[in-house]
Protein backbone atom coordinates (compact mmCIF):
# COMPACT_ATOMS: atom_id res chain seq x y z
CA UNK A 1 0.00 0.00 0.00
CA UNK A 2 1.10 3.56 -0.75
CA UNK A 3 0.95 6.09 2.07
CA UNK A 4 0.01 9.62 1.04
CA UNK A 5 1.65 12.68 2.62
CA UNK A 6 1.45 16.37 1.83
CA UNK A 7 4.79 17.99 0.96
CA UNK A 8 5.55 21.42 2.42
CA UNK A 9 9.21 21.60 1.41
CA UNK A 10 9.76 23.22 -2.03
CA UNK A 11 13.30 21.83 -2.33
CA UNK A 12 12.25 18.27 -1.52
CA UNK A 13 9.37 18.55 -3.98
CA UNK A 14 11.36 19.94 -6.91
CA UNK A 15 14.22 17.50 -6.32
CA UNK A 16 11.81 14.59 -6.73
CA UNK A 17 10.11 16.09 -9.80
CA UNK A 18 13.40 16.89 -11.52
CA UNK A 19 15.10 13.61 -10.59
CA UNK A 20 12.17 11.60 -11.94
CA UNK A 21 11.67 13.22 -15.33
CA UNK A 22 8.71 15.31 -14.22
CA UNK A 23 7.08 17.95 -16.38
CA UNK A 24 7.72 21.65 -15.61
CA UNK A 25 4.00 22.12 -14.82
CA UNK A 26 4.58 19.83 -11.84
CA UNK A 27 7.24 22.11 -10.34
CA UNK A 28 6.51 23.87 -7.06
CA UNK A 29 6.61 27.33 -8.64
CA UNK A 30 3.85 26.47 -11.12
CA UNK A 31 1.63 25.69 -8.14
CA UNK A 32 2.64 29.02 -6.57
CA UNK A 33 1.64 30.77 -9.76
CA UNK A 34 -1.77 29.14 -9.91
CA UNK A 35 -2.33 29.80 -6.20
CA UNK A 36 -1.77 33.50 -6.85
CA UNK A 37 -4.47 33.40 -9.53
CA UNK A 38 -7.50 31.66 -8.11
CA UNK A 39 -6.43 28.07 -7.52
CA UNK A 40 -5.07 26.12 -4.57
CA UNK A 41 -2.16 23.69 -4.86
CA UNK A 42 -1.59 20.45 -2.96
CA UNK A 43 1.75 18.66 -3.41
CA UNK A 44 1.11 15.02 -2.56
CA UNK A 45 3.85 12.42 -2.16
CA UNK A 46 3.32 8.68 -2.24
CA UNK A 47 5.52 6.65 0.12
CA UNK A 48 6.21 2.94 -0.03
CA UNK A 49 8.41 1.49 2.73
CA UNK A 50 9.59 5.03 3.68
CA UNK A 51 10.64 5.70 0.08
CA UNK A 52 8.97 8.29 -2.17
CA UNK A 53 7.64 6.50 -5.25
CA UNK A 54 5.17 9.01 -6.70
CA UNK A 55 4.14 12.65 -6.62
CA UNK A 56 1.21 14.71 -7.88
CA UNK A 57 0.74 18.46 -7.75
CA UNK A 58 -3.03 18.84 -7.57
CA UNK A 59 -4.53 22.18 -8.56
CA UNK A 60 -8.04 22.88 -7.31
CA UNK A 61 -10.49 25.59 -8.31
CA UNK A 62 -13.69 26.42 -6.48
CA UNK A 63 -16.87 26.01 -8.53
CA UNK A 64 -20.45 27.21 -8.10
CA UNK A 65 -22.76 24.89 -6.21
CA UNK A 66 -23.59 22.08 -6.53
CA UNK A 67 -20.26 21.23 -8.22
CA UNK A 68 -18.15 22.77 -5.42
CA UNK A 69 -14.63 22.18 -6.82
CA UNK A 70 -12.56 20.88 -9.73
CA UNK A 71 -9.21 19.17 -9.05
CA UNK A 72 -6.63 18.72 -11.75
CA UNK A 73 -3.12 17.27 -12.19
CA UNK A 74 -1.38 18.87 -15.20
CA UNK A 75 1.04 16.51 -16.97
CA UNK A 76 1.27 14.17 -14.02
CA UNK A 77 1.48 12.28 -11.72
CA UNK A 78 5.25 11.73 -11.58
CA UNK A 79 7.34 8.76 -10.45
CA UNK A 80 7.59 5.02 -10.83
CA UNK A 81 4.25 4.46 -9.06
CA UNK A 82 2.54 7.57 -10.42
CA UNK A 83 0.04 5.53 -12.43
CA UNK A 84 -0.39 2.89 -9.73
CA UNK A 85 -4.01 2.36 -8.71
CA UNK A 86 -3.24 2.79 -5.00
CA UNK A 87 -1.64 6.20 -5.53
CA UNK A 88 -4.33 7.45 -7.90
CA UNK A 89 -7.09 6.37 -5.53
CA UNK A 90 -5.28 7.97 -2.60
CA UNK A 91 -5.09 11.38 -4.29
CA UNK A 92 -8.71 11.05 -5.44
CA UNK A 93 -9.81 10.33 -1.87
CA UNK A 94 -7.80 13.35 -0.71
CA UNK A 95 -9.54 15.64 -3.21
CA UNK A 96 -12.94 14.36 -2.22
CA UNK A 97 -12.23 14.71 1.50
CA UNK A 98 -10.39 18.05 1.50
CA UNK A 99 -12.05 19.89 -1.41
CA UNK A 100 -15.34 18.05 -2.05
CA UNK A 101 -14.34 18.02 -5.70
CA UNK A 102 -16.81 16.87 -8.32
CA UNK A 103 -13.95 15.18 -10.18
CA UNK A 104 -10.20 14.65 -10.18
CA UNK A 105 -8.80 15.04 -13.72
CA UNK A 106 -5.29 13.99 -14.65
CA UNK A 107 -3.43 14.54 -17.93
CA UNK A 108 -0.37 12.25 -17.86
CA UNK A 109 2.79 13.25 -19.72
CA UNK A 110 2.84 9.86 -21.45
CA UNK A 111 1.51 8.48 -24.71
CA UNK A 112 -0.23 5.57 -23.00
CA UNK A 113 -2.13 5.26 -19.74
CA UNK A 114 -3.79 2.14 -18.38
CA UNK A 115 -6.75 3.66 -16.57
CA UNK A 116 -7.70 1.82 -13.39
CA UNK A 117 -11.26 0.78 -12.64
CA UNK A 118 -13.51 3.77 -11.85
CA UNK A 119 -11.39 6.08 -14.03
CA UNK A 120 -12.60 7.10 -17.47
CA UNK A 121 -11.32 8.95 -20.51
CA UNK A 122 -12.77 12.46 -20.79
CA UNK A 123 -13.26 15.03 -23.53
CA UNK A 124 -13.14 17.87 -20.99
CA UNK A 125 -9.42 18.49 -21.51
CA UNK A 126 -7.40 21.42 -20.21
CA UNK A 127 -4.21 20.81 -22.21
CA UNK A 128 -4.51 19.31 -25.70
CA UNK A 129 -3.34 15.71 -26.00
CA UNK A 130 -2.20 16.22 -29.58
CA UNK A 131 1.10 18.05 -29.83
CA UNK A 132 4.57 18.05 -31.38
CA UNK A 133 7.38 16.65 -29.22
CA UNK A 134 10.89 16.71 -30.65
CA UNK A 135 13.48 14.17 -29.52
CA UNK A 136 16.41 16.39 -28.58
CA UNK A 137 18.79 13.47 -28.33
CA UNK A 138 18.93 13.61 -32.12
CA UNK A 139 21.53 15.65 -33.96
CA UNK A 140 20.73 19.03 -35.46
CA UNK A 141 20.96 17.49 -38.92
CA UNK A 142 18.44 14.80 -37.98
CA UNK A 143 16.02 17.41 -36.63
CA UNK A 144 16.40 19.51 -39.76
CA UNK A 145 15.90 16.50 -42.02
CA UNK A 146 12.29 15.89 -40.93
CA UNK A 147 11.20 19.53 -41.28
CA UNK A 148 9.35 20.86 -44.29
CA UNK A 149 11.71 22.18 -46.92
CA UNK A 150 10.24 25.68 -46.53
CA UNK A 151 10.82 25.57 -42.77
CA UNK A 152 14.53 24.92 -43.30
CA UNK A 153 14.62 27.72 -45.86
CA UNK A 154 12.89 30.17 -43.51
CA UNK A 155 15.24 29.27 -40.66
CA UNK A 156 18.19 30.18 -42.86
CA UNK A 157 16.49 33.26 -44.30
CA UNK A 158 15.38 34.72 -40.96
CA UNK A 159 18.78 33.96 -39.40
CA UNK A 160 20.40 36.00 -42.18
CA UNK A 161 18.28 39.08 -41.38
CA UNK A 162 19.51 41.86 -39.13
CA UNK A 163 18.07 40.15 -36.05
CA UNK A 164 19.65 39.40 -32.69
CA UNK A 165 18.24 36.60 -30.55
CA UNK A 166 18.70 37.04 -26.82
CA UNK A 167 17.33 35.74 -23.56
CA UNK A 168 15.06 38.17 -21.73
CA UNK A 169 16.52 39.05 -18.33
CA UNK A 170 14.66 42.10 -17.01
CA UNK A 171 11.13 43.26 -16.32
CA UNK A 172 11.56 46.06 -18.86
CA UNK A 173 12.49 43.58 -21.59
CA UNK A 174 9.55 41.39 -20.62
CA UNK A 175 7.19 44.37 -20.82
CA UNK A 176 8.36 44.92 -24.39
CA UNK A 177 7.64 41.27 -25.20
CA UNK A 178 4.19 41.55 -23.66
CA UNK A 179 3.49 44.52 -25.91
CA UNK A 180 4.27 42.24 -28.85
CA UNK A 181 2.01 39.60 -27.30
CA UNK A 182 -0.93 41.98 -27.10
CA UNK A 183 -0.43 42.88 -30.77
CA UNK A 184 -0.41 39.18 -31.62
CA UNK A 185 -3.58 38.54 -29.61
CA UNK A 186 -5.38 41.47 -31.25
CA UNK A 187 -4.39 40.26 -34.70
CA UNK A 188 -5.24 36.59 -34.09
CA UNK A 189 -8.28 37.23 -31.84
CA UNK A 190 -7.32 35.17 -28.81
CA UNK A 191 -7.59 35.96 -25.12
CA UNK A 192 -4.65 36.64 -22.82
CA UNK A 193 -4.17 36.94 -19.07
CA UNK A 194 -3.55 40.29 -17.45
CA UNK A 195 0.10 41.33 -17.48
CA UNK A 196 0.58 40.61 -13.79
CA UNK A 197 0.03 36.91 -14.50
CA UNK A 198 2.99 36.87 -16.90
CA UNK A 199 5.18 38.85 -14.53
CA UNK A 200 4.38 36.22 -11.89
CA UNK A 201 5.35 33.40 -14.27
CA UNK A 202 8.64 35.16 -14.95
CA UNK A 203 9.41 35.87 -11.29
CA UNK A 204 8.19 32.62 -9.70
CA UNK A 205 9.58 30.11 -12.22
CA UNK A 206 12.84 31.98 -12.73
CA UNK A 207 15.44 29.79 -14.43
CA UNK A 208 12.76 27.20 -15.14
CA UNK A 209 10.97 29.61 -17.49
CA UNK A 210 13.34 31.21 -20.04
CA UNK A 211 12.05 33.79 -22.50
CA UNK A 212 13.81 34.34 -25.83
CA UNK A 213 13.33 37.41 -28.01
CA UNK A 214 14.22 38.24 -31.60
CA UNK A 215 15.38 41.84 -31.47
CA UNK A 216 15.84 44.41 -34.23
CA UNK A 217 17.02 47.99 -33.60
CA UNK A 218 16.84 47.34 -29.86
CA UNK A 219 13.17 46.27 -29.89
CA UNK A 220 11.69 42.76 -29.78
CA UNK A 221 9.82 41.77 -32.90
CA UNK A 222 9.08 38.21 -31.73
CA UNK A 223 9.38 36.20 -28.52
CA UNK A 224 9.07 32.60 -27.34
CA UNK A 225 8.49 31.62 -23.71
CA UNK A 226 9.25 28.16 -22.29
CA UNK A 227 8.85 26.24 -19.07
CA UNK A 228 11.62 23.70 -18.50
CA UNK A 229 12.47 20.82 -16.20
CA UNK A 230 15.42 18.45 -16.33
CA UNK A 231 14.13 16.63 -19.40
CA UNK A 232 11.35 18.70 -20.95
CA UNK A 233 11.00 22.11 -22.58
CA UNK A 234 7.34 23.13 -22.89
CA UNK A 235 6.22 26.13 -24.92
CA UNK A 236 4.01 28.45 -22.89
CA UNK A 237 3.55 31.60 -24.96
CA UNK A 238 4.86 33.30 -28.07
CA UNK A 239 4.11 36.09 -30.51
CA UNK A 240 5.44 38.51 -33.08
CA UNK A 241 4.57 41.91 -34.46
CA UNK A 242 4.17 42.90 -38.11
CA UNK A 243 7.92 43.30 -38.63
CA UNK A 244 8.49 39.90 -37.06
CA UNK A 245 6.00 38.42 -39.51
CA UNK A 246 7.66 40.12 -42.46
CA UNK A 247 11.10 38.76 -41.49
CA UNK A 248 9.72 35.38 -40.37
CA UNK A 249 11.58 35.90 -37.14
CA UNK A 250 9.68 33.08 -35.44
CA UNK A 251 11.66 30.51 -37.47
CA UNK A 252 15.10 31.60 -36.34
CA UNK A 253 13.72 32.15 -32.84
CA UNK A 254 12.22 28.68 -32.44
CA UNK A 255 15.31 27.00 -33.85
CA UNK A 256 17.43 28.97 -31.37
CA UNK A 257 15.20 27.81 -28.48
CA UNK A 258 15.35 24.19 -29.64
CA UNK A 259 19.13 24.26 -29.90
CA UNK A 260 19.43 25.99 -26.53
CA UNK A 261 17.29 23.28 -24.93
CA UNK A 262 19.62 20.68 -26.48
CA UNK A 263 22.62 22.59 -25.14
CA UNK A 264 21.12 22.53 -21.66
CA UNK A 265 20.82 18.73 -21.84
CA UNK A 266 17.05 18.46 -22.18
CA UNK A 267 15.73 15.47 -24.13
CA UNK A 268 12.21 16.61 -25.15
CA UNK A 269 10.85 19.79 -26.72
CA UNK A 270 7.06 20.06 -26.53
CA UNK A 271 5.40 22.63 -28.81
CA UNK A 272 2.57 23.05 -26.28
CA UNK A 273 -0.31 21.49 -28.19
CA UNK A 274 -2.12 21.48 -31.52
CA UNK A 275 -5.58 23.03 -31.69
CA UNK A 276 -6.30 23.03 -35.42
CA UNK A 277 -5.43 26.63 -36.27
CA UNK A 278 -2.78 28.36 -38.37
CA UNK A 279 -0.30 28.18 -35.52
CA UNK A 280 -0.74 24.40 -35.50
CA UNK A 281 0.11 24.28 -39.21
CA UNK A 282 3.31 26.20 -38.43
CA UNK A 283 4.17 23.75 -35.65
CA UNK A 284 3.58 20.74 -37.87
CA UNK A 285 6.12 22.05 -40.38
CA UNK A 286 8.89 21.26 -37.89
CA UNK A 287 8.55 17.49 -37.99
CA UNK A 288 7.03 14.63 -39.93
CA UNK A 289 4.61 13.37 -37.26
CA UNK A 290 2.36 14.47 -34.43
CA UNK A 291 2.65 13.16 -30.89
CA UNK A 292 -0.60 12.13 -29.22
CA UNK A 293 -0.42 11.90 -25.45
CA UNK A 294 -2.76 9.67 -23.49
CA UNK A 295 -5.29 12.44 -22.88
CA UNK A 296 -7.51 13.37 -19.95
CA UNK A 297 -8.75 10.87 -17.39
CA UNK A 298 -11.39 11.53 -14.76
CA UNK A 299 -12.11 9.99 -11.40
CA UNK A 300 -15.71 10.98 -10.59
CA UNK A 301 -16.03 12.04 -6.97
CA UNK A 302 -19.59 13.30 -6.75
CA UNK A 303 -23.09 12.38 -7.85
CA UNK A 304 -23.01 15.58 -9.88
CA UNK A 305 -20.21 14.28 -12.13
CA UNK A 306 -22.74 13.16 -14.74
CA UNK A 307 -23.94 16.74 -15.08
CA UNK A 308 -20.35 17.96 -15.34
CA UNK A 309 -19.42 15.40 -17.97
CA UNK A 310 -22.60 15.46 -20.06
CA UNK A 311 -22.51 19.13 -20.96
CA UNK A 312 -23.89 21.24 -18.15
CA UNK A 313 -23.42 24.70 -19.75
CA UNK A 314 -21.87 26.26 -16.66
CA UNK A 315 -19.40 23.39 -16.30
CA UNK A 316 -18.36 23.57 -19.95
CA UNK A 317 -17.87 27.32 -19.66
CA UNK A 318 -15.71 26.79 -16.58
CA UNK A 319 -13.51 24.19 -18.32
CA UNK A 320 -12.96 26.55 -21.25
CA UNK A 321 -11.95 29.26 -18.81
CA UNK A 322 -9.29 26.92 -17.37
CA UNK A 323 -7.62 26.38 -20.72
CA UNK A 324 -4.23 28.11 -20.79
CA UNK A 325 -4.12 31.39 -22.68
CA UNK A 326 -1.72 31.34 -25.60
Amino acid sequence: MIELQRCTDPEQWDNFILDNGGHPLQLWAWGQLKTAHGWSADRLLGYEDDRIVAAAQVLTRRLPKPLRAFSYVPRGPVGEQGSHTDFLEAIAAYCKREHHSVVLSIEPDTETFDAPEDWRASDNSVLPAQTIILDLTQSDSDLLAVMDKKTRQYIRKSAAEDITIKQVRSREELEQCLAVYHQTADRAHFAVHNDQYYFDVFNLLGDHSPVFAAVQDGQPIAFLWLAISTDTAFELYGGMNDQGQTLRANYALKWHAIRKAKEWGLSRYDFGGLVGDGVSNFKRSWTDHDTVLAGTFDRPLSSFYRLWNSGLPTAKKIVRAFKPKR
